[in-house]
């Protein structure tokens, strides 16, 4: 599990007797506990922003007058809390200041990212199953930036994708068959990139056959607790 470590310092401490911070960075990275990390700037390089009634208020400095402030972050893997609290413990500034230790959200609940994202794969594949146009679309941000080009036919944008949708959905009787070949997934800690084969089968209403492969390039960040396609490429294989 993730843990992020902030790592606080107090700038009326005497820091002149502290151990050096690199030994405790390179003993955690070469046992793959930490992941990332970085100093920060002192809080008098910091920009404070609310937003009150539409109107953005702007401060310079921290946000709040204290002694004790942010120095710098940690992103560390480790096997239990208690593993992360032994990690921070040895943190060379925790001897003349404090080491938050806080979780990521499981944001997947359970499910590795990888998981999540094969796991929208699989439902856009039971939505145009069912030719369920709401069920498709929840599977996209609002803001999502798509591009699709098939049957000679060019359309961006959710709206686009929309109609698209729904005159596809007109056309045919039945089922529509999404099989997807060849899925390669790669992630990150908050996106993520999909690309595919896509088939796509079913009968039109004439009686006759719908069969077209596109090749997908998918991208998905995480909105609010779930992750979300944000942008969507796919050009059918007729038209390359």
């Amino acid at each position: 599990m993730k843990y992020m470590l902030l790592v606080c310092g107090d700038d009326t401490a005497d820091a002149s007797g502290m151990a050096p911070v690199e030994p405790w960075v390179e003993d955690l990275g070469e046992r793959g506990a930490r992941l990332h990390g970085h100093r920060l700037a002192l809080p008098s390089e910091a920009v404070t922003v609310r937003v009150r009634g539409g109107e953005v208020l702007r401060t310079d400095g921290p946000f709040a007058e204290t002694k004790e402030y942010v120095a710098g972050f940690d992103i560390l893997e480790c096997d239990s809390l208690e593993e992360a609290v032994e990690a921070a413990a040895r943190h060379p500034v925790a001897t003349i200041g404090a080491m938050e230790v806080r979780p990521f959200w499981p944001m997947w609940e359970g499910e590795d990212p990888e998981t999540a994202i094969r796991g929208i794969d699989a439902e856009l594949t039971g939505a145009l199953r069912e030719r369920d146009l709401d069920r498709v679309l929840a599977c996209y941000a609002p803001d999502a930036e798509i591009f699709h080009f098939a049957d000679g036919h060019e359309r961006q944008g959710l709206d686009a994708h929309r109609k698209g949708l729904q005159d596809l959905f007109v056309q045919v009787t039945g089922p529509i068959t999404r099989e997807v070949r060849e899925l390669r997934v790669e992630v990150d800690e908050g996106v993520g990139f999909a690309r595919a084969l896509v088939r796509l089968t079913a009968t039109r209403t004439d009686g006759t056959r719908l069969d077209d492969t596109l090749r997908v390039t998918t991208g998905y960040r995480d909105i609010g607790l779930r992750r979300l396609i944000t942008h969507e490429q796919a050009v059918s294989l007729k038209e390359t």
